[in-house]
């Protein structure tokens, strides 16, 4: 049988897995959570006539009603909007501009199919894998009760961080769909200019589902804030929840679940596929440092809509999201040029737009949970260490990740996610972890908060590593992995796909 007919073939079995799948989701009805319950409770009383002791049914007391905030709904249609910036242009330009002129069409295609790819699946069946009970599998990953939005519509809603405060649920789903596209897409930084566009598209299929959407509801399923403010539903909330949620790791906007895991991701494509031919031995430098630029700033820009959208509410703590999107990458900014001036010799274009974006992973956990100082020292903090991953680390190892994802997104990532055990310090301006039972902020200490904080990075580097790894060999093996050295010699991009970014 040839590579295409295995591709179809591997096609069509996906669709029909995904089809089964969506009717079991639809036999299976979603479980409800405490909050939404309001069972009977049996209670003990005496006939006045008689003596006799009765049995009486009294109603339990009705769970806060939900209300959806005008503006908080219209904050959320604004943020996920951004987030889709990130990825077409933004991502597109700042990965397009990295890569050499022969391969410019190449990865602009690769993002944008993607991007569509993740778009339809996350509708699928990745918003119930992400965002629904699990049942047995609950720590790990959510259940097919959701698939195809089956019982999604413009009358259901999703909990805020505010008791009794809601969203529309399609916003939610939007939203988040974004993420697990920016996800997947971040990823073909580090396979760009040798990987074939069929390699890709079976990634963007397999990935999500044994990567992506497991490790969103790992890091994010709860059973929210009215559930958590009575202390009676403690135990439940304990056992309701994803496993790095129960750890107590924090992770406000997808430190671990975006940026550790596509640069893990990133980082083992890399090594699979092999390097560049010539990688080492001739220079490879971006073609066009103006796109890259420009991608940086989208970037920037949309990197707002992810971290302070990441609240759900427009509210003081969405301010301080945004603040601290703010200052983070300025200080990566600074920190990765002056070092780069210092051991280099000049400060480089390329330097501070890589830093800024180092700032923004660093601060992506803790934006919400950091004060602006804390941000802006995270910030400083992770430029140098970035910058010495995408060099000396890289050069020592000798792996070839095209456009740093590892070094930036992994390594920039692992920095935040520990961080945010320190910056979240009130004690060091930080916010604090809300107490939904008494309403104050609260701190378990520096070395309890990082332990936390490590044992969630931990998991995601071995989940995603496993993962990766299992659907790197089966796209490989389908597809052949990466284009002959004739290709890549003369570029991706016509032999690809027929055409050619610029025309003399």
């Amino acid at each position: 049988m040839t590579k295409t007919k295995r591709l179809w073939r591997a096609l069509r079995l996906a669709a029909l897995a995904l089809v089964g799948a969506a009717a079991l989701g639809a036999m299976t009805p979603e479980p409800a959570f405490a909050q939404e319950t309001s069972a009977a409770v049996e209670t003990v009383a005496a006939d006045e006539g008689t003596g006799e002791v009765i049995a009486v049914q009294e109603a339990a007391p009705e769970a806060p009603a939900l209300t959806v905030d005008k503006g908080d709904t219209g904050w959320m249609l604004v943020s996920t909007v951004l987030v889709l910036l990130m990825i077409i242009p933004g991502l597109a330009l700042f990965y397009g501009g990295l890569v050499r002129a022969k391969n410019m069409v190449s990865i602009l295609s690769q993002v944008f199919v993607v991007t569509g790819i993740g778009m339809v699946m996350w509708l699928l069946v990745g918003y119930s894998l992400a965002f629904t009970d699990g049942g047995g599998l609950n720590r790990f990953v959510g259940g097919l009760s959701k698939a195809f939005l089956n019982g999604v519509d413009v009358t259901t809603m999703v909990e805020t961080f505010s008791v009794g405060i809601a969203i529309p649920e399609l916003i939610f789903v939007a939203f988040q769909m974004t993420f697990a596209c920016i996800t997947a897409a971040l990823v073909l930084g580090g396979v760009a200019e040798r990987v074939k566009f069929s390699t890709v598209v079976i990634f963007a299929i397999i990935w999500p589902v044994l990567v992506y959407y497991p490790m969103a509801h790992m890091v994010w399923w709860w059973g929210g804030p009215i559930m958590a403010s009575d202390p009676a539903n403690a135990e439940a909330l304990a056992a309701g929840a994803g496993l790095i949620w129960n750890f107590g790791a924090l992770d406000f906007a997808g430190g671990t679940v975006v940026h550790i895991n596509s640069g893990v991701a990133a980082l083992v494509g890399a090594l699979l596929l092999g390097s560049r031919t010539g990688y080492r031995k001739e220079p490879m430098p971006p073609h066009n440092l103006t796109f890259t630029v420009i991608g940086a700033g989208l970037l920037w820009v949309g990197w707002v809509g992810f971290n302070a959208g990441s609240n759900l509410e427009s509210n003081a703590y969405a301010a301080l999201a945004l603040i601290n999107t703010f200052v983070a990458p300025a200080g990566a900014a600074l920190s990765w040029t002056l070092t780069e001036w210092l051991t280099k010799g000049k400060p480089s274009l390329l330097g501070l737009a890589s830093g800024a974006v180092a700032g923004l992973v660093a601060v992506t956990p803790a934006a919400g949970f950091a004060g602006p100082v804390g941000a802006l020292i995270l910030g400083l903090v992770v430029g140098p260490i970035c910058l010495f991953a995408c060099s000396a680390l890289k050069s020592w190892l000798k792996y070839d990740d095209s456009l740093d994802v590892f070094g930036i997104h992994g390594i920039g990532g692992i920095v935040g996610a520990i961080g945010t055990g320190i910056v979240v310090n009130p004690d060091f301006g930080g916010a604090g972890i809300v107490n939904y039972v008494t309403g104050a902020a609260e701190y378990p200490g520096i070395v309890a908060q990082v332990t936390k904080q490590a044992l969630g990075v931990a998991v995601t580097i071995g989940w995603s590593a496993v993962g990766s790894l299992i659907v790197w060999v089966i796209a490989r093996g389908l597809t052949g992995g990466r284009v002959s050295k004739e290709v890549e010699a003369e570029g991706v991009d016509y032999a690809e796909h027929g055409e050619v970014a610029y025309h003399s």
